[in-house]
């Protein structure tokens, strides 16, 4: 099953409720963010084209070259690859380690979208975004509230780089986000995610049916959130169980299975 938000209106995509009246989920906070703010905002250092390429200046291209596509059908359905797994890291409360040079994340995102048409083209996107306005503390074996959170960085849309792409090769594959790095560098200039040690994010998945990039700030965003994908940042791990599953579950842990110290896994993780 999908969790889907919702359709994002054109030109200002906010968060918007699904249609028929169907329940939406409560995002307290910076979660509820509008993503036009992202788009624009971080458009003007660059940050989030930093994988476009030669599409970097195309912000010079004159604006009728981005008129909508023709209207196509389509009803796009995500499923999360792994939910099991996330579901194991869930209930112990999920762990993700966020290092100056960038680290990646474990379970990594995966999805497996159907429902797209087949011709028509689709950029994918992922962002993390806070959960709540907590700071947290790992205090008696478990996760505590520990004050009012830190301020937090501009958040960076990261474009999956097969985008655009066909909805046909989309759905022939699992769309994985294996290379978003997590980072605590507030100075990063790798397009990296920027986040606080010991706060509380949700990753979104967006699905947007564009063309071209540069059509993404006046296009419609169907946004999908998986509540068992929610973790805490940390610099090291906090709870052995997490740090157990890990080592149980991903193939490029093996600093810490020796120690179970998670500084040790830090060097020999290679990236995760």
């Amino acid at each position: 099953m999908s969790a889907v938000l919702g359709h994002q209106p054109p030109f200002f995509p906010a968060l918007a409720l699904p249609p028929n009246g169907a329940a939406a989920l409560s995002l307290p906070g910076a979660l509820a963010k509008p993503i036009m703010d992202q788009l624009v905002g971080a458009a003007e250092t660059g940050i989030p084209f930093s994988s476009l390429g030669h599409q970097a200046a195309a912000h010079l291209r004159p604006l009728k070259t981005l008129e909508p596509e023709e209207e196509v059908e389509d009803d796009p359905k995500v499923h999360l690859e792994a939910k099991e797994l996330w579901e194991q890291f869930h209930k112990r409360g999920t762990e993700m380690v966020i290092t100056k040079s960038g680290r990646r994340m474990f379970p990594p995102f995966k999805v497996r979208c159907t429902g797209l048409d087949k011709k028509a083209k689709y950029i994918l996107l992922m962002d993390i975004v806070a959960a709540d306005d907590c700071r947290y503390k790992f205090h008696n074996s478990r996760w505590m509230v520990a004050g009012k959170a830190d301020p937090e960085m501009p958040k960076r849309m990261y474009i999956h780089p097969d985008s655009p792409a066909t909805g046909e090769q989309w759905m022939s594959k699992v769309v994985t986000f294996h290379k978003l790095k997590l980072t605590n560098n507030i100075s990063d200039k790798h397009g990296f995610t920027i986040l606080n040690s010991m706060h509380k994010y949700q990753p979104r998945f967006h699905i947007v049916r564009a063309n071209d990039i540069l059509k993404l700030p006046y296009s419609t965003f169907r946004t999908y959130v998986f509540p068992e994908t929610e973790f805490i940042a940390v610099t090291a791990y906090q709870n052995d169980k997490i740090t157990q599953l890990k080592i149980d579950n991903n193939p490029f842990a093996k600093g810490f299975r020796d120690t179970g110290n998670g500084r040790r896994e830090k060097s020999r993780s290679r990236g995760y």
